[in-house]
């Protein structure tokens, strides 16, 4: 089997990839993986050192918005598995032209050369962003989408042009909605390592508003197994939602954080004015994948949480270049 993982240099896609080569999933054992990816600021071949030696993985510099480098990796697939992102809602609502450009228009470009190539099937990582926000409850999967930033707008209008090429062209095509992701490598200007690393480095940590914002907590290595299980056995033009079952305000993830490198923490909260349109609460439904294909989180949140400060405590070399390029520190 010959798997194409798009983002696959950037946070969950090399943590896909770095599980498929070291045979982790049962569906996928022994497959090649191809990744593709931009390498723009947040993806990078550091990922992906733990398995570059492997004759089973090739890498590819290219952007998924260019036909011409898409169908020239797509030949051959089997599965494609696709990541490639722009993700941070912070840096839609300050340019929200790229996000439509990459996560609109870069899947339509996927979308298309798979069908072309006549790729057996398509796996389309989405994010619960897309439902909006709920106040009680959780979203199943037939939820309408009322998207809120210009990130989460982008990624409902690539879920359903995923949607479109089943229903058009009779692709299988699956889409999964995750909610929010943690653990190791990933950039650092999302909430989790940003405030771990600015903590490790003596800084405050910027909490949005009053910090009663809920997010539901899914470490990115259950994530990435579900999704190995849609891509094996989840029904052509289906979504399945994937949960991590630990829901938390922004306060209380923050104190845990705090508690977990040890800081103090009357000192070491910075009170910020909110996001712009900042949805309250994400509340996924994942039983649909728990009954069809087996899914539960294996990891809990205590410890994923603790084994995640540890690995960014002991990968300063890392981070540190990343938040210095980048700016993502406060």
């Amino acid at each position: 089997m010959r798997v194409l993982v798009t983002g696959g240099a950037g946070f969950i896609g090399s943590h896909f990839v770095r599980s498929v080569v070291g045979d982790a999933y049962p569906s996928l054992a022994g497959a090649d993986v191809v990744v593709l990816d931009a390498f723009t600021y947040a993806g990078t071949m550091t990922n992906l050192e733990p398995v570059a030696g492997s004759e089973r993985l090739v890498v590819e510099r290219g952007d998924i918005r260019d036909p011409h480098r898409v169908a020239g990796v797509m030949s051959g697939v089997d599965l494609v598995v696709h990541f490639a992102a722009e993700s941070h809602v912070d840096r839609s609502i300050t340019g929200a032209a790229d996000f439509v450009s990459t996560n609109v228009g870069g899947t339509q470009v996927l979308l298309q050369a798979a069908l072309d190539a006549g790729v057996a099937r398509f796996v389309h990582v989405s994010t619960d962003e897309v439902y909006g926000s709920i106040a009680e409850g959780s979203w199943t999967e037939d939820h309408v989408l009322e998207p809120n930033s210009p990130y989460s707008a982008s990624k409902a209008g690539s879920d359903l042009l995923a949607r479109s090429y089943h229903r058009t062209y009779g692709m299988h095509v699956c889409v999964t909605r995750c909610s929010n992701n943690y653990g190791p490598h990933q950039f650092p200007e999302k909430v989790v390592p940003l405030f771990v690393t600015n903590l490790l480095d003596g800084k405050s940590v910027p909490l949005y508003g009053d910090g009663l914002n809920v997010r539901d907590w899914l470490h990115v290595d259950d994530h990435c197994r579900a999704i190995a299980l849609v891509a094996a056995g989840g029904r052509a033009g289906e979504v399945y939602n994937i949960g991590g079952g630990t829901e938390l305000t922004n306060v209380d993830l923050t104190h845990r954080l705090l508690a977990a490198v040890g800081a103090d923490a009357a000192s070491m909260i910075e009170r910020v004015p909110d996001r712009l349109g900042h949805d309250r609460r994400y509340a996924v439904d994942w039983t649909k994948i728990r009954d069809e294909l087996g899914y539960a989180p294996a990891t809990s949140f205590d410890d994923g949480l603790a084994a995640t400060v540890d690995w960014y405590r002991e990968h300063r070399a890392w981070w540190e270049p990343l938040k210095a390029r980048a700016g993502a520190g406060r």
